[in-house]
C-alpha cells in the first residue's frame, strides 16, 4: 500500500465515489446520511463537474447557460432553496418575428403581463394546440409520461396536430436550446418531462451563480471530499490514484460519460450534445422593460438560439452599473463576436457594437442526448461498478440528482 501524502485520503473506505459533480455529490450525500463511510475523489480543484461558475472581474459566468427549476422533485428534497436565494426569470418568452417582438406570457404567473398574448405570432389555432399539449404534460403523472409510446419530439408534435407555425416559431427555437437539439430528434418522453417541469415551476439561478448548488451539496461532505485527486483506474473494490490505492467495498463512478467509459469500458458510451455560450457586459438597464425574459429568434437569422439579460434576474451576476447578457447557440461555435453581436442587435433591436465580450464557453459535452428508445431509469450496474450521472437518467439537474440517489440505493443493497 502506498503512503498517502499530507492531505490525501485514507487507504480504505466502505464506498468510493469517483467524481464530485451533481450526481456524485448526491450519491455521497445519501450514503453518508445512511451512515456509510464514503469518500469522494475529484480530479479538479472544484466540485460541480459541468456546473461551475467563474468570477471574471466581478461578473459571474456560469460555464454555459444553465438554469435550475425549483419544481425538480429531487432538488426540492435535497437542496435548501431558501439558502440558494433563487432568482426567477420572467415566466414567458419574447419571439422576434417579421412583425417585431411578440410576447408569450404564462398567465398563471404574470397575470398583468399576459395581456400581451393577444398578439400571439402562433395564431389562435397554434396557440390552442401548443397550450393543450403543454397542459397535458403538466397534469400527467411523470410515471405515465415515461410510459408513453416513444418517438422523436418532432413526430410527437406532428401526431398532436400542432401546426408548423407553432413548431417553427416557438417550440423549435425554445426547445433547441433546452435540449441542445435543433432537429427535435430527442425522445418525446424526456421532452414531455421538460415541458411538465416548466409548466409547474419558473426557472431560476442562485443569487451567487450556479456553483452555489454543488457547493451547498458539498458542504456537509467537506471532510470526505478530496480535490485534485485524479483517478487512474478502478475495479469493483479498489480505486487507483497517482498517490496510491484505495480499497473499498463498492465504487460509484460519477464522472462525465466519456471519462466513465475510459475508466470502466463496460460503461455504455453516451452521445453528447454541444452548446456554446457568449457573455457580454452592457450598461443598458431597460431592455424589454428591464425584465429577465428569454429572447428567441423565430426567423433564425444568426447563430444565437436564445439570449437573456441574466443580471435583470440576479443582480450579483454583474458589477454595479453594468449588466450581463448571455447568448447561447446549439453546437460548437467560434464565430467572430462581431457576428454574434450583429444577431443580438436584431434580437434586442438596439445597436450592440459597444457591448464587451467577457466570456466564451464552447462546451463539446454539454448534455447527453436523450434518444429513442429512451428510459429515465437507465441501468447503473456494469460488471460490479455502479455508475451515476444524468446519462443514466434524464439529461438535467433533476436527472443527475436522481441518478445519484439510485446509485446510493444500489450500493446499500450490496453492503447489507
Amino acid at each position: 500500500m502506498s503512503t498517502w501524502p499530507k492531505g490525501s485520503p485514507h487507504s480504505s473506505a466502505e464506498v468510493v465515489v469517483v467524481g464530485a459533480g451533481i450526481a456524485g455529490l448526491s450519491a455521497a450525500h445519501h450514503l453518508a446520511e445512511a451512515g456509510v463511510d464514503v469518500m469522494v475523489l475529484e480530479a479538479g480543484p472544484r466540485v460541480g463537474g459541468r456546473m461551475q461558475t467563474d468570477d471574471v472581474d466581478g461578473y459571474l459566468l456560469d460555464r454555459g447557460f444553465q438554469l435550475y427549476n425549483p419544481a425538480y422533485p429531487a432538488g426540492a428534497r435535497l437542496l435548501d432553496h431558501t439558502a440558494l436565494d433563487l432568482k426567477s426569470f420572467f415566466p414567458g418568452a419574447v419571439l422576434q418575428t417579421d412583425a417585431g417582438p411578440r410576447w408569450l406570457v404564462d398567465p398563471r404567473r404574470a397575470t398583468r403581463s399576459s395581456v400581451r398574448n393577444w398578439r400571439t405570432p402562433l395564431g389562435v389555432r397554434g396557440t390552442v394546440q401548443t397550450l393543450r399539449y403543454i397542459t397535458g404534460c403538466a397534469v400527467t403523472d411523470p410515471a405515465e409520461l415515461q410510459q408513453r409510446p416513444d418517438m422523436t419530439t418532432q413526430e410527437a408534435f406532428k401526431r398532436a396536430h400542432i401546426n408548423d407555425k407553432a413548431v417553427n416559431r416557438l417550440l423549435q427555437p425554445f426547445l433547441s436550446g433546452v435540449l441542445a437539439d435543433e432537429d427535435l430528434q430527442t425522445s418525446r418522453r424526456f421532452t414531455d418531462l421538460v415541458l411538465r417541469s416548466l409548466a409547474r415551476g419558473t426557472p431560476a439561478v442562485p443569487a451567487g451563480g450556479m456553483q452555489a448548488i454543488p457547493d451547498q451539496l458539498a458542504r456537509p461532505l467537506r471532510s470526505r471530499i478530496f480535490r485534485n485527486t485524479p483517478v487512474v483506474s478502478i475495479t469493483p473494490d479498489s480505486v487507483e490514484t497517482d498517490a496510491g490505492s484505495i480499497g473499498c467495498e463498492a465504487v460509484v463512478l460519477a464522472t462525465d460519460p466519456t471519462t466513465a467509459n475510459q475508466l470502466w469500458p463496460q460503461t455504455p458510451k453516451a452521445t453528447m450534445r454541444a452548446l456554446t455560450t457568449w457573455y457580454f457586459s452592457i450598461e443598458e438597464d431597460d431592455l424589454f422593460s428591464g425584465k429577465p425574459v428569454l429572447i428567441l429568434d423565430a426567423r433564425r437569422r444568426g447563430p444565437v438560439t436564445n439570449t437573456v439579460v441574466l443580471s435583470y434576474a440576479a443582480p450579483a451576476y454583474a458589477p454595479a452599473g453594468y449588466h450581463l447578457v448571455q447568448a447561447t447557440a446549439v453546437g460548437l461555435h467560434d464565430e467572430d463576436p462581431t457576428e454574434v453581436k450583429h444577431h443580438l442587435a436584431q434580437l434586442y433591436d438596439i445597436p450592440t457594437g459597444h457591448w464587451q465580450l467577457i466570456g466564451h464557453y464552447p462546451i463539446a459535452e454539454a448534455l447527453p442526448a436523450a434518444l429513442t428508445p429512451f428510459s429515465t431509469k437507465g441501468a447503473q450496474q456494469f460488471a460490479g461498478v455502479v455508475v451515476a450521472g444524468d446519462h443514466r437518467d434524464t439529461p438535467s439537474i433533476q436527472g443527475a440528482l436522481a441518478s445519484g440517489k439510485r446509485a446510493a440505493h444500489e450500493v446499500r443493497k450490496r453492503l447489507r
